[in-house]
């Protein structure tokens, strides 16, 4: 297709994989929602459920996991009148596009995969759904004709693949698939997790967007700490309680915060005065969402009508990619 012609379009999707944490939110959701507001652009977002199946067998909680995931995005902002929000599941076109990649791509893309070998190595059972996974992903985002993919740095590998399996295609069929390049958030790709280590629900150190109350007091007094007095001057960038803090307050409030860490005596806050803040903090970021949350929740034909509205665009844009491809190289 003529590149120069085609319109900005921008493309990301989400595992439906449980709560939404604020490694989600700072890593992808935020940006998600922000891009359609700064970029006219067309903006397609998708909940990943063919994804989720490689490691998902329960179906009940995969629907409400979907369900959930499409929740969050609209309670935090995502604005369907700008931004297209659709399952996965819903655009089938992505798998005979799938094949389309497989027949032209080498097989050495799929084996150099880092993510396939980091879940095997994390104890994940391996399938063929799994290995296949940066070739579904490749379709997903060539369907669309996307020109930006939002991702954090852990995904810039997938996006290559999808530029590979598309310069394979085209080198055969000529000019069908748009080659993509990827869009990294230049900050907070990184959220660290109640223990230190990369925030994650599989790691069990996460902290739910929509926490609140007694709950979200409970989870904040996890955050590891040591047995240093508040006296005691401490460098800031070893202080974890300050990497949840700059996520979530102003950086005037913040640097006032290290610079009292770092200065130690008399005034210096304490863990507890940090973890205090850092509950206030939460509860304020997040409290206009959790209402809009608490509505969604209550008008659940409001969440299918716009999953299905975005559904009807995404296919429409997944069936002519399909058709102009499967034109090129002989089919129908």
């Amino acid at each position: 297709m003529n590149q120069a012609q085609a319109p900005k379009t921008y493309l990301s999707g989400v595992q439906p994989s449980g709560l939404q944490h604020l490694g989600n939110y700072f890593g992808a959701i935020r940006q998600h929602v922000e891009l359609p507001l700064r970029d006219p652009g067309e903006h397609f977002y998708f909940i990943a459920d063919y994804h989720a199946l490689t490691s998902s067998r329960d179906p009940a909680q995969l629907r409400e996991q979907v369900r959930e995931t499409a929740i969050t995005y609209l309670a935090l902002g995502l604005d369907p009148t700008r931004a297209t929000l659709f399952r996965q599941s819903d655009v089938p076109e992505v798998h005979e596009i799938t094949w389309l990649l497989a027949c032209t791509g080498g097989l050495g893309l799929l084996e150099r995969a880092v993510s396939f070998k980091e879940k095997v190595e994390r104890g994940l059972k391996p399938n063929i759904g799994l290995f296949l996974y940066p070739a579904l992903m490749a379709a997903d985002i060539l369907a669309y004709d996307s020109a930006l993919v939002p991702v954090g740095a852990d995904q810039v590998q997938h996006i290559e693949i999808a530029q590979d399996l598309a310069a394979s295609f085209n080198a055969i069929y000529g000019d069908v698939f748009r080659r993509p390049e990827a869009l990294l958030s230049k900050e907070h790709s990184k959220v660290l997790g109640l223990d230190g280590q990369k925030m994650s629900k599989s790691y069990g150190n996460s902290l739910w967007i929509f926490e609140s109350g007694k709950p979200l007091a409970k989870a904040i007094a996890r955050i590891a700490t040591d047995s240093r007095s508040p006296e005691e001057p401490k460098d800031p960038a070893g202080v974890l309680l300050l990497d949840f803090l700059r996520l979530l307050i102003d950086p005037a409030e913040f640097e006032t915060w290290c610079a009292r860490v770092r200065q130690g005596g008399a005034g210096a806050p304490g863990y507890g005065h940090l973890k205090q803040r850092l509950v206030e903090a939460m509860e304020q970021r997040f409290a206009p969402a959790r209402e809009r949350r608490d509505a969604l929740l209550r008008d659940p034909a409001e969440v299918d009508r716009i999953l299905a509205q975005g559904a009807n665009k995404a296919r429409a844009r997944a069936v002519a990619t399909r058709d102009r491809a499967f034109a090129a190289c002989g089919l129908r």
